[in-house]
Order: structure tokens, then C-alpha cells, then sequence
């Protein structure tokens, strides 16, 4: 089948959900509405197990279609990897990244499949490291489907990517925020300086709060008011207290829209996310 015509299906895949768009190509493409599913976890299996059994259950007619994923920062834990003008070829930029990874997660790296984004001598990278029995299982199960398996992509990335043009500025704070999970970059005059993948325990506002002021600090020089772009669909009341020293950017910005998989908030989350924000 030409690629003109497969469908497209936008996968979105957390421990405790999974979201999906399916457009179909043609000479007038039309997306369906997304479709949300919520999962639950089986303890002593991985994280991920419920949610890729779900999704195959529920994408039993995807036969023929481009199937591309975006994997909640709960699956993936990411690196940054500072300049180094003498690292220039592929096979350089992956050592100095593998060595990176186990510096920071030791033998766990053994398990891992690991991605880097562009790399540039002079402004560093970041790598992303993705389970590999999990990157096998996506792999099987798209070839159980009859799907082309098209990306597999961190949230975090997809994110950065989308809106990279909009985030400017001698210093830059990007937070992704999702159910149970914040994920902040620091960049310093284009240089990639730090990247932190944490849960949430309680209060979303409060730890959102102390942790921008760690990776602040941890930057070198703290302004009085320092501004961090917010990607937070989950979480559309979320703001910081007045005088707190942030100004909140919020994404999306200019005219790109968010992807249609991306999680959006949901009867469920609503309740949540306001026991959280009053916690």
C-alpha cells in the first residue's frame, strides 16, 4: 500500500492511560476523535505492560495504518550532554553519550536503548534512554497489527521539538508536566546545561515550584524573576503563588496547535489535579 494511503494513528502511552488519533489519508483526510483509555498497572510486571496490552486490544483494525508513538516521560530517563568540540562523528557523540548515561545510572544503562538529540559541539545534547524490552514489545506488536511502526518519541522531546523556535532567551526553563511526572530542561545561551525527570509525590504546584528553584540554583545565578515555559495539559489550573520569583510562559504559543494525542485533561483528572492544587 502507497503511504498516501495507510492511515495515520498518533499513539500517546502512559502507565495509567492511553490516548490515540486515527487519520485517514486519501485525497480529503479526516482525523477521528482521540480516544482515551485509562489502565491499571499489575504489580511485579512493567510499568508498561497494562498500557501496550490495552493498546493492541484496542487497535485490533489498525491493519495497514503508520503507527507512531509518544511514550510518557514515566518510561524514559534522559541525560544532558555538555559541549565537547573534540566529539564530532556519530559514533563519538553515542560513546560519550552511553558514557553519560552509566555515570549517572550505573549498570541500569545495560537495559536501555538510548536515542540523542542533534548534536552540536558547541551546545551539547540531550539522550534519552527507553527500556529495550519495550522498545521490542512496540516493535512485535505493530508487526502482530500488520502496522508500520513510523516513531517512537519521549514526551519530553516531542514537546521541545514542537515549540523549539518559541523558546528564546539567554536562559531557558522547559517543563513538561504530566499525571505524576515533571520533566525540566535548563539552557544557558543555547548550551544545554541540565535536565531533571522527577514524580510527583504531592502538591504538583509546590514540587513544580522547588524544583525550578533547584535547577535555578544549580544554574549559577538565580534573577529576582526568572520564566520557565509550561506544557502542562493535564493540568490547566496549574499556576505559582504571586512573588514566588516565576513567571509562567504557557505552551502551546504562536500558531502551533497540540498534537491531537497528546493527554488532555479528563473527568478524572479534573478531580485530581484540584485535590492536588489544594493539598
Amino acid at each position: 500500500m502507497s503511504p498516501l494511503w495507510r492511515d495515520r494513528i498518533q499513539v500517546f502511552l502512559a502507565p495509567d492511560r492511553i490516548d490515540w488519533v486515527r487519520t485517514t489519508r486519501g485525497f480529503k483526510p479526516v482525523q477521528a476523535a482521540k480516544v482515551t483509555v485509562q489502565c491499571e498497572s499489575v504489580q511485579g510486571t512493567p510499568v508498561w505492560q497494562a498500557a501496550l496490552q490495552q493498546l493492541e486490544k484496542h487497535l485490533i483494525d489498525a491493519s495497514g495504518a503508520d503507527l507512531s508513538i509518544t511514550l510518557s516521560n514515566h518510561f524514559v530517563r534522559y541525560v544532558t550532554l555538555p559541549p565537547q568540540a573534540e566529539i564530532m562523528t556519530p559514533e563519538e557523540v553515542n560513546s560519550y553519550a552511553a558514557f553519560r548515561m552509566r555515570e549517572v545510572y550505573a549498570e541500569r544503562v545495560d537495559a536501555w536503548a538510548l536515542s540523542v538529540s542533534e548534536w552540536s559541539p558547541l551546545t551539547g545534547a540531550v539522550c534519552a534512554a527507553i527500556p529495550r524490552d519495550l522498545m521490542a514489545e512496540l516493535g512485535k506488536m505493530a508487526a502482530r497489527l500488520h502496522c508500520k511502526l513510523k516513531e517512537i518519541e519521549p514526551y519530553f522531546a516531542s514537546v521541545y521539538d514542537r515549540w523549539q523556535k518559541l523558546l528564546n532567551g539567554d536562559k531557558t526553563y522547559c517543563a513538561v508536566v504530566e499525571a505524576g511526572r515533571m520533566c525540566i530542561s535548563t539552557q544557558i545561551n543555547g548550551v544545554w546545561h541540565s535536565i531533571r525527570n522527577q514524580r510527583i509525590v504531592h502538591s504538583i504546584a509546590d514540587e513544580l515550584l522547588a524544583a525550578l528553584d533547584q535547577e535555578a540554583v544549580l544554574s549559577g545565578n538565580k534573577a529576582a524573576v526568572e520564566q520557565v515555559f509550561l506544557f502542562a495539559p493535564q493540568h490547566p489550573d496549574l499556576t505559582l503563588t504571586e512573588n514566588c520569583g516565576w513567571l509562567i510562559v504557557p505552551l502551546p504559543a504562536g500558531k502551533i496547535p497540540v498534537a491531537a494525542h497528546y493527554p488532555s485533561v479528563t473527568a478524572d483528572d479534573n478531580r485530581l489535579n484540584h485535590a492536588a492544587l489544594e493539598a
